[in-house]
């Protein structure tokens, strides 16, 4: 087993765990959260569900990803943490347009709450959403984006406790019970915004967009400065994943020597762009 498939083997394991602990967690906001008849709670103890939820489906792709190029997917499966990720957004955001739903109807019919059980439950959350966030963040979240999507589903659920949290002291102090349904729709808020970021980050990735970190009329210029390019024409650029970025274009020669130029080029889009992977087809006098 090489070094690889040691780092696959750990990071999995600690996805594992934090799937474990937040599928406890849920239960017992659910718990918590009925005995309370806090609104806030149960809206936290589902986007805990739906975390736990995404750990799952980040290690089923993470999984499916590691598997070798073969005939019928010749580029490999790596986008199935795309896949992962796009699941993830759409459920964001499903879960926060619901949560909305519910903080609206619980304004117009609001019930007695005990702020008690609602802080001390509130307090577990986060230590434990602070925990997940940890082992999710170890396990590659700076890698990989499908393992990202769950590291930013725990942070916020961390960010949603600490709101539960005041939420709770403020109703143990003051009876103010209308802060449990802003806390949701704060979470709620949150929640949507963060799926909408990512699903539009898999969507450029999916339908093969130039990556947020390219400047297409930059390359552009870098590689007509180069000596023996005359002009670069049919440029495409796009991720297989979150990591790899191809590019392809045609290019007009002005008189060079065509293998030379292709390894200028190659270099240039390698320092300046983090571009590895190139098809380029040249050409000595035609027009492109």
């Amino acid at each position: 087993m090489d070094q690889h498939d040691d780092y696959d083997s750990v990071g999995d394991g600690k996805l594992s765990l934090a799937l474990l602990i937040k599928l406890f967690l849920s239960g017992v906001q659910v718990v918590g959260g009925g005995v309370a008849g806090s609104l806030s709670l149960i809206a936290d103890s589902i986007h805990n569900l739906g975390d736990a939820g995404a750990i799952l489906v980040a290690v089923i792709a993470r999984r499916i990803g590691c598997k070798s190029a073969d005939k019928v997917m010749t580029y490999g499966y790596k986008r199935a943490d795309i896949l992962g990720a796009l699941i993830n957004s759409v459920f964001l955001l499903v879960v926060g347009i619901y949560l909305i739903c519910e903080a609206v109807g619980k304004y117009f019919y609001p019930t007695e709450i005990d702020g008690w059980i609602v802080l001390l439950v509130a307090a577990v959350a986060l230590l434990v959403n602070i925990t997940t966030s940890l082992l999710t963040f170890k396990a590659g979240a700076r890698r990989d984006i499908n393992i990202n999507a769950v590291f930013i589903h725990s942070a916020s659920d961390a960010i949603a406790s600490l709101v539960v949290i005041v939420a709770g002291v403020l109703i143990i102090n003051y009876q103010l019970y209308i802060f449990d349904v802003i806390a949701t729709i704060g979470i709620s808020i949150y929640v949507i915004c963060n799926g909408a970021v990512l699903l539009r980050r898999c969507i450029i990735i999916l339908m093969q967009g130039v990556p947020g970190s390219i400047d297409i009329d930059q390359i552009r210029a870098a590689l007509e400065s180069i000596e023996g390019v005359k002009r670069v024409g049919c440029m495409h650029v796009w991720q297989l994943d979150d990591k790899k970025i191809f590019f392809e274009g045609r290019i007009l020669l002005n008189g060079a020597e065509p293998e030379t130029v292709k390894r200028k080029i190659r270099v240039a889009l390698r320092h300046q762009f983090c571009i590895n992977h190139t098809t380029l087809e040249t050409k000595s006098s035609r027009c492109i």
